[in-house]
């Protein structure tokens, strides 16, 4: 029945992608099971086949216009063509989970009978479709895991929901899409070109914050509601954030922002790259590749690589400085790291909200001169006002680490966020990681 569902789910706005679903699914299928139950010297090759069919497949779809405006100039019949090719919601993220099948299942990880009976290809098939287009993980993650998800297949019962978990998760993370996200994109609408040009520098730097508010809480927000729908179902999805916000590091950013896809990218690339383990030099060269990787799989223009590669640069320098210096740490120099760290990722944004790089220039030339230009205090006080949910999370979040709050209030605030969610939700608009 979730099978079902799931597909229509999928099919609801474009029915002829489900085809391409159906088709990645059916080859991750069986070459995950003949890894796991094929000839012992076939399961290398067999795994490899499938692991680079996803990659084909992401390749195709996702960054064939990408190809085309690089190398062909947008001119002739092929460039048209590759430049047509849709982008099938949800793509990155099956293609992640199709390549974690496979590895997990060469390496053994993946879940097996407990008789270590072989199962049927049939049963096979319905426990790893399930895995792959389960709805509420299925067109903008969390990415899940073989190895996590795939012992969780198994009769559910109703009185083991844990209903308050499930309301508190729902509740939070429509409010964070619905009143916060879907309000504040109305005011950094205006950080398209050429428009953000008639502003002046701290409109242009408080639209900047907002934008950094803004897809946390619509990514986040799909997330929390994800975890909160998928346990109705009896199902586990791992925390996807965790206040990135509050970071001192950019490590720490990465420990805290998207987990499932840092965590992924950790596991399956830079690890297989060598990790820490070949020396500084290579460690640095690891931690850029991953991240040049981790950006380009966001979008297929060159400003998510050059955000990733952005990151990268980061954590190398941090490693390096880690690596030959030792400061003591205080709340002093904690904030003002903290500070510096969600600056400098605000500032990374810029790549996600305008994909021209010239765009980007553009606007920090404006940030810098407009100085002089008239404040708009409507965009500022209403960005101000409805980012401010993002930075109390952040806060009471903080308070409560440090035990100074308590549990025993938790539903008055969620029922002010269901009021909220009522009154004053914002034009409906797309979540800002279904392009990806």
């Amino acid at each position: 029945m979730l099978i079902i569902a799931s597909l229509i789910f999928y099919a609801y706005e474009q029915p002829i992608l489900l085809l391409l679903l159906l088709f990645s699914a059916t080859i991750n299928i069986v070459t995950s099971y003949y890894v796991i139950y094929g000839p012992a010297d076939k399961k290398k090759i067999i795994a490899l086949a499938g692991v680079i069919f996803n990659i084909c497949i992401l390749s195709f779809f996702k960054y064939s216009p990408l190809f085309a405006r690089t190398l062909l100039n947008n001119e002739g019949s092929i460039a048209n063509l590759l430049l047509k090719i849709p982008l099938p919601i949800g793509i990155s993220f099956f293609t992640f989970e199709g390549i974690s099948l496979v590895i997990d299942a060469y390496k053994e990880k993946f879940f097996k009978e407990t008789s270590q009976i072989p199962v049927s290809l049939v049963r096979h098939a319905k426990r790893t479709i399930f895995f792959i287009s389960f709805f509420p993980h299925l067109i903008s993650g969390p990415i899940l895991k073989a190895h996590d998800f795939l012992p969780q297949i198994k009769q559910k019962h109703l009185k083991d929901i844990d209903w308050d978990f499930c309301f508190k998760n729902l509740i939070l993370g429509y409010f964070l899409k619905m009143v916060v996200a879907d309000n504040l994109k109305d005011f950094t609408f205006w950080m398209r070109y050429p428009s953000f040009q008639a502003f002046s520098s701290l409109s242009l730097l408080t639209m900047l914050f907002g934008y950094s508010c803004q897809i946390f809480a619509d990514f986040a927000g799909y997330s929390i509601i994800a975890i909160g729908m998928a346990k109705l179902f009896g199902y586990d999805f791992i925390a996807n954030f965790n206040f990135p916000y509050i970071s001192t590091s950019f490590s720490e950013f990465w420990r805290r922002w998207h987990i499932s896809l840092s965590s992924f990218l950790k596991e399956y690339l830079y690890i297989p790259l060598g990790g820490n383990r070949k020396g500084k030099l290579r460690t640095y060269i690891n931690l850029l590749i991953t991240m040049f990787l981790g950006g380009l799989w966001h979008g297929a223009a060159w400003s998510y690589a050059i955000w990733g590669t952005f990151h990268g640069v980061a954590l190398a320098i941090e490693r390096l400085y880690k690596d030959n210096l030792r400061v003591k740490s205080t709340k002093f120099t904690n904030v003002i790291c903290g500070i510096f760290v969600f600056s400098l990722v605000s500032l990374g944004w810029l790549f996600f909200k305008l994909s021209n790089i010239h765009h980007v220039a553009e606007f920090l030339k404006n940030v810098a001169s407009n100085y002089a230009y008239r404040d708009n205090a409507q965009i500022i006080t209403y960005i101000i006002l409805y980012s401010s949910p993002v930075v109390f999370y952040h806060i009471f979040y903080l308070l409560k680490w440090q035990k100074i709050t308590t549990q025993k209030y938790d539903y008055i605030f969620y029922g002010i966020m269901l009021f909220f969610i009522l009154i004053n939700s914002g034009s409906p608009g797309a979540f800002i990681y279904f392009q990806f």
